[in-house]
């Protein structure tokens, strides 16, 4: 009698463990972030219509569209374009959104992916989920030719132009509240930040370190240049970003990045665009810990 009640004791414990482990089961594949051929849903997604829809501010040299030939160009488009080709992603195509509304975009479901020279912050990562960094760079200040200006210390009464939503209008931001510079006046894109200080608008420009070597090298029009000797403050490292839920994609970019980074397939994009090993960031230096 007794050897009867444990072998049916047993039975039972040996069924709950098998209603355990197929509950497990069931929770694991529940989960919307991944497909059952364990692509995430989102990868699925964009090889079923054919392409991945990216947010940019359509700014040279990081992620543009050629007026000429109407291809998508830059730094960041031909790091995307081998990724997209490791991921079997066929094609790209590019919204042009004002920088500082690109996660509000991104978040509103209308793009899939920034992509645009965007600093990995704090602040952001509560916004979005980052990608493992891509590439490092820092901040320049651009005057015009005749400027009696030689160093940040002369902005202290000038006029200044940054561009929102950047880590430079921050910057510049900052200068404003300490009393650096005298004022700052915010200008939609590279472009016409550009044109402000080459038409006298403003004395001098805060942007982007590799923008600005690449706009006065490319347009001999621009009667600028850099201020010299000058270090940067607002040096960065920068990465794309997708939605919270879509998590699990953006570590199917990082396997496909750091694999550029370990064959050297992205120290030679880089370095197609004059850039030097200090723009480089190694798979370890480069880990985002993404806080959602």
């Amino acid at each position: 009698m007794k050897k009867l009640k444990l072998r049916k004791f047993a039975a039972l414990i040996l069924a709950a463990l098998l209603a355990t482990v197929s509950i497990t089961g069931c929770e694991k594949k529940s989960d919307s972030s991944t497909t059952e051929g364990g692509e995430s849903a989102l990868l699925q997604e964009i090889k079923e219509k054919g392409y991945i829809t990216i947010g940019s501010s359509n700014d040279a040299p990081f992620c543009y569209k050629d007026v000429d030939t109407g291809e998508l160009e830059g730094i960041d488009i031909e790091i995307l374009k081998e990724i997209c080709s490791r991921l079997g992603i066929e094609d790209i195509k590019m919204q042009v959104v004002d920088f500082s509304n690109l996660i509000v975009e991104l978040n509103n479901n209308n793009i899939d992916m920034v992509v645009d020279a965007m600093y990995v912050k704090d602040d952001r990562l509560q916004q979005a989920a980052f990608s493992d960094k891509w590439y490092q760079e820092g901040e320049a200040v651009v005057i015009p030719e005749d400027s009696s200006i030689t160093s940040k210390d002369d902005l202290k009464d000038k006029k200044v132009g940054a561009q929102p939503g950047t880590t430079f209008y921050d910057t510049a931001q900052a200068w404003l509240d300490a009393g650096k510079i005298g004022s700052l006046e915010a200008y939609d894109s590279q472009a016409t930040l550009m044109t402000a200080v080459n038409m006298g608008k403003v004395d001098a420009v805060v942007t982007d370190g590799i923008v600005a070597g690449y706009t006065l090298s490319s347009d001999s029009s621009l009667k600028l240049k850099l201020l010299t000797p000058y270090e940067a403050e607002a040096s960065g490292q920068i990465g794309s970003a997708v939605r919270f839920e879509d998590e699990a994609f953006i570590e199917e970019v990082n396997d496909a990045l750091n694999a550029m980074k370990e064959d050297g397939t992205l120290m030679k994009i880089l370095e197609n665009y004059g850039l030097s090993e200090d723009y480089f960031v190694g798979v370890e230096d480069g880990k985002t810990e993404n806080v959602k």
